[in-house]
């Protein structure tokens, strides 16, 4: 019997002969104990359920997207799927582009939106730290999805902040979000987006219950460790060429436990000038 490679969409495997790898970035990858699994996104033309995941457009799309999600297991949060299917990714993604399928897409500026299953992920992994009035540091924001979330999810009375070093993705965030749901949670306040460096976090609203990092750093910045409060938790690649997603919780009297929640590939945490080439 001819071996083939084994690949996970959703917790499911499946067995068929990719045709061609594409790039890892922002995408995850799930380790097993007798074999390696690659997450199915990885792959452009592999024969599964999973090729076409794109149903529609705009509020159908997006519905269609988190049903997916739901149905294999990926999200099992009724707050997170609420969420996600509230704050349409058409809105945040290149004009084109494949807005629904499970797959990270290119933004500009060397940098990628993470596919939707990453974005669940994160968003479950936090939910206890995105409760109404909490508040909430995304550091590498991007086009403001994720970011957007967490606005949704700490609501009027929380605060989010997102922090990214190109001016051009933090105005572009900033129109998207002003399109989208989450656009009166701007206007009020409880959402901002600024340019900056996010390895130094953003100290004006420290500290925060909830950490994300949406770049891989080598190691875990002490600035964002000092800004997450005591009780919150960060969510972080970590690594260079291998790379782990860690789960970090501060304790009440300011110890650190970390885990690891699974195997990635993001694009690395760098300076503006090494991400863009001093463009």
């Amino acid at each position: 019997m001819r071996s083939c490679p084994t690949l996970t969409a959703y917790g499911r495997h499946y067995c068929a002969p990719p045709r061609r790898l594409v790039s890892l970035t922002s995408t995850s990858l799930h380790r097993h104990n007798s074999a390696p699994f690659l997450n199915f996104s990885l792959f452009t033309a592999f024969r599964s359920p999973f090729s076409r995941m794109e149903t529609g457009t705009g509020s159908t799309g997006n519905k269609a997207m988190v049903e997916n999600m739901k149905r294999f297991g990926v999200i099992s949060s009724k707050k997170v799927a609420e969420v996600m299917e509230a704050l349409d990714r058409g809105l945040f993604v290149p004009v084109g582009s494949s807005a629904y399928a499970d797959t990270p897409l290119p933004i500009g500026y060397n940098a990628t939106i993470s596919a939707p299953h990453m974005h669940a992920m994160c968003l479950q992994l936090l939910e206890d730290k995105l409760q109404p009035g909490m508040r909430a540091l995304d550091v590498g924001s991007g086009t403001g999805y994720l970011t957007g979330c967490f606005a949704l999810m700490v609501g009027a009375e929380g605060r989010v902040v997102g922090v990214d070093h190109i001016p051009q993705l933090v105005d572009m965030s900033i129109k998207n979000v002003e399109k989208s749901v989450a656009g009166s949670l701007l206007q009020k306040g409880s959402l901002s987006l600024h340019v900056g460096d996010g390895r130094k976090g953003w100290g004006e609203f420290a500290p925060y219950d909830a950490i994300h990092v949406g770049a891989a750093a080598s190691e875990v910045p002490h600035a964002l460790l000092d800004q997450l409060k005591p009780g919150g938790r960060m969510v972080i690649p970590v690594g260079t060429y291998f790379q782990e997603l860690k789960v970090i919780d501060k304790s009440e009297d300011g110890s650190i436990k970390a885990r690891t929640e699974t195997s990635v590939r993001y694009v690395p945490l760098t300076s503006r000038v090494e991400q863009t080439g001093g463009f």
